[in-house]
């Protein structure tokens, strides 16, 4: 017969012994968990890139898709990883060796960062082909064979493009992936110099806010640029730019404290969250455990005396 007292399966898995629970305590304990789920992501993105995009109809009569086709883009793929990529990386590696802030405050900045990055490609491109959305410069992607009528509804086999890649890339127009990009890496990197500096602090000296928020000026010229070039619109941009904003704040804030803390520029401790044991309530032994002990010397006068008492009242 049960006497009530948990089962080795109904114990937390933080306090289990074996393999179960060395793991649990080690991914607590350790950031393995969040390189795992990055490498997760990356692969994710790499099998994204050999998908093609849903291909929405258009017809040849319609003006926002009648814009010329960008040889010479102003921002390129390669130099928009280079400005919010590489440089926000550099610019931490150069902050860690000049101020020395130590291996755990470096690793969990540049993992920010990395995390940043890695989920709003994810993001943006897993949406870019479930939207199939055209291009504004689309009819010059497509090149529509002779004969095709103006007034009415077309497919993507009316194309006549022989460049499978800039042919299929009309149809990922939303969101703007340089927009999104940008506003990641380098909002993450805003939010890091507001951290550091105390810049939502009470009278910030507007030196400090001007440098912290200059990434972000850099980003919205990255993705003015994309209008500029006729790749995207305005709506394309918005968006772009609203999903790498509230990706960075969401991959900053799991690391680092809120802005208008006095600790914003200290991240959270990893030890210290080993030691919670989740949302769930505590039951009544688990209560019971986490009161504080009673001398045993105070329990013996609480009855001897209430003991006491009895006795007299009893007595004749």
């Amino acid at each position: 017969m049960s006497n009530g007292s948990p089962g080795p399966g109904s114990a937390p898995i933080l306090h289990r012994a074996g393999l179960a629970g060395a793991l649990a305590r080690f991914s607590q304990r350790s950031y393995a968990a969040d390189y795992i789920a990055l490498g997760f992501l990356a692969l994710g993105w790499v099998m994204i890139q050999f998908m093609k995009p849903f291909h929405r109809m258009f017809s040849l009569d319609d003006k926002a898709i009648m814009y010329p086709f960008a040889v010479h883009e102003q921002v390129p793929v390669l130099w928009s990883v280079i400005y919010a990529g590489l440089i926000p990386f550099l610019i931490v590696m150069a902050w860690s060796a000049m101020v020395r802030p130590g291996v755990q405050k470096t690793q969990v900045t540049v993992l920010g960062l990395l995390v940043t990055l890695m989920l709003t490609s994810f993001l943006t491109d897993l949406v870019k082909n479930a939207v199939g959305r055209p291009r504004p410069d689309l009819l010059s992607r497509c090149m529509p064979s002779r004969g095709t009528k103006d007034d009415i509804l077309v497919t993507w086999t009316v194309c006549t493009q022989s460049d499978q890649h800039i042919l299929q890339e009309g149809w990922r127009s939303f969101p703007s992936g340089h927009s999104s990009f940008s506003f990641a890496g380098l909002g993450y990197l805003s939010l890091f110099f507001c951290g550091q500096m105390h810049v939502l602090r009470p009278r910030a000296d507007l030196g400090r806010c001007l440098l912290a928020f200059f990434p972000l000026l850099c980003a919205l010229l990255i993705a003015i640029s994309r209008l500029d070039d006729y790749r995207h619109d305005l709506w394309d941009v918005t968006c772009g730019g609203l999903l790498g904003l509230l990706m960075s704040w969401f991959s900053y804030r799991r690391y680092y404290p809120p802005l208008r803390s006095v600790d914003c520029d200290t991240p959270y401790d990893k030890a210290e969250a080993a030691r919670l044991e989740g949302f769930s309530r505590l039951d009544d032994e688990e209560r019971a455990l986490s009161r504080p002990l009673v001398p045993r010397d105070d329990y013996t006068a609480g009855e001897t005396y209430q003991l006491e008492e009895i006795e007299t009242s009893r007595s004749p």
